[in-house]
């Protein structure tokens, strides 16, 4: 792209002063197109400003994967250097040749004609010509090293005012070792005991900018206070609050939705930085046995409902819940669907036929008259069938707790069906997850099964 001697030298004065027009800038000198920016990208920025400033020294920013978070940070370092040349960066990723490979390009990013241009200041040892490590002629430095890697020798910052430079760490988990008790405490053990110690000067700043991979992972064990010192946390989720995606153009909302549903638990972490444990935080869902029948013993059934207030996401389900004599419990069906509510209702009277009539039926009742009448409408559809119906009392979690118990002890068992993965999923995530239909469907059931009846608890795994 072409510019102007009046456009250089104008955003050369802006990149000199902001981080984030200093990225820009540079990324179009060096790619020859623009940068497709977000608004991710300008607090991403300003948050490494408030370090450089003193504001902060301590650091996490909780990021999808692929979301310029490692251009960021690159051009960080370099940014830095051009404001204090002698600052020293230790650099790390879970990967040594990653690490190495940002080093590199830092290296390469400070010898670019504009970059001297906006700062003649900086110039390169004539010696420094190693991919992990490389200085400054006035005493800056920059050391790449793996996670668990050997740092002795090394040292980042200045024992002097201002910035000095600072301790970077970019993605410290592989993903697919995440899941490690051992690994993931291997990165933390690293940390304590070798990166920590790195600073030379108190002052000297840490950065840990990486996706969320599991509730014990580096971020995770920080932010409960792992290491005693108070973080600042920029959270970043892909599905933001409001609904909307946090960089629509990398992907839409339709999108995010689509990788959700395909892998709840690694979209949780990795995109909406909320990790849930893999064995479920509430529920226990590897503790339910799948039967292949169901045993024929007396059984008392309930089916609860979850209706759908709206028909943009939401899903009805109707879990079909039966209690044992001897106090143990089985899941023989889920319904669900995302419908309007003419056809949410016929599926509720088709299943209550299907089910027969020993199956009795809870439905919930919104607050109002509007949900009065919707129950009384129900009712009178499943004429002939033993319907219960009720207000929802405290929240989801409280009302699920007690069915959770339950499948935490092995006291609950499973009929095989398509159905049983959405639902496992759906454990596995609560409270976490887009979804909690199924749940709720099934808490409401459980709750009517054990009204004023009682038995002993055995578990379906003794």
């Amino acid at each position: 792209m072409e510019f102007t001697d009046k456009e250089r030298r104008s955003f050369r004065s802006l990149s000199m002063a902001d981080l984030y027009w200093f990225t820009r800038w540079m990324f179009v000198n060096r790619r020859g197109y623009t940068w497709q920016q977000a608004n991710h990208h300008k607090t991403v920025c300003d948050a490494l400003m408030r370090v450089f400033r003193g504001e902060c020294k301590r650091l996490i920013i909780n990021i999808p994967p692929r979301y310029s978070k490692t251009e960021i940070v690159k051009n960080f370092v370099g940014w830095s250097l051009g404001q204090a040349p002698d600052s020293e960066f230790i650099y790390t990723s879970y990967s040594t040749r990653l690490a190495a490979a940002s080093s590199w390009d830092v290296r390469s990013l400070v010898q670019e004609a504009e970059y001297k241009a906006i700062f003649p200041a900086v110039a390169l040892r004539e010696d420094s010509q190693a991919k992990d490590e490389w200085r400054t002629t006035a005493g800056g430095i920059m050391y790449a090293v793996g996670a668990g890697g050997t740092i002795t020798g090394y040292g980042a910052g200045k024992h002097r005012a201002g910035f000095g430079g600072a301790l970077l760490i970019d993605d410290p988990h592989k993903a697919d070792e995440a899941r490690s008790d051992v690994m993931r405490q291997n990165v933390i053990d690293w940390f304590q005991n070798t990166f920590e110690s790195r600073k030379n000067s108190p002052d000297t700043p840490i950065i840990l900018i990486m996706q969320r991979l599991h509730e014990s992972d580096l971020a995770g064990w920080l932010l409960a206070g792992g290491n005693g010192e108070q973080w600042g946390h920029v959270c970043l989720p892909a599905l933001q609050d409001d609904g909307s995606a946090l960089w629509p153009e990398k992907h839409s909302v339709e999108e995010l939705r689509r990788m959700e549903a395909a892998s709840p638990y690694t979209f949780a972490g990795q995109y909406q930085q909320r990790p849930a444990p893999a064995e479920g935080g509430i529920f226990k869902p590897d503790q339910i046995p799948i039967i292949d029948a169901i045993p024929a013993e007396s059984i008392k059934w309930f089916r609860g409902w979850d209706l759908a207030s709206t028909t943009d996401g939401d899903w009805t389900a109707g879990g079909k819940l039966g209690k044992l004599p001897d106090g143990r419990f089985i899941i023989g069906d889920m319904v669900r669907l995302r419908a309007g509510p003419d056809a949410r209702d016929a599926a509720i009277v088709n299943t209550a036929s299907s089910d027969s009539r020993a199956v009795k039926i809870s439905i919930p009742q919104d607050p109002g008259q509007a949900g009065k009448t919707q129950v009384l409408y129900l009712t009178r559809q499943l004429a002939g069938y033993r319907v219960h119906s009720s207000p929802e009392s405290g929240d989801k979690i409280t009302r699920a707790e007690p069915f959770a118990a339950q499948v935490n002890v092995g006291n609950v068992a499973m009929l095989r069906g398509s159905w049983n993965a959405a639902l496992i999923d759906e454990m596995r995530m609560f409270p976490n997850g887009a979804a909690d239909d199924q749940i709720d469907a099934l808490s409401r059931a459980f709750s009517q099964l054990i009204v004023n009846h009682s038995a002993t608890v055995t578990s379906l795994n003794a």
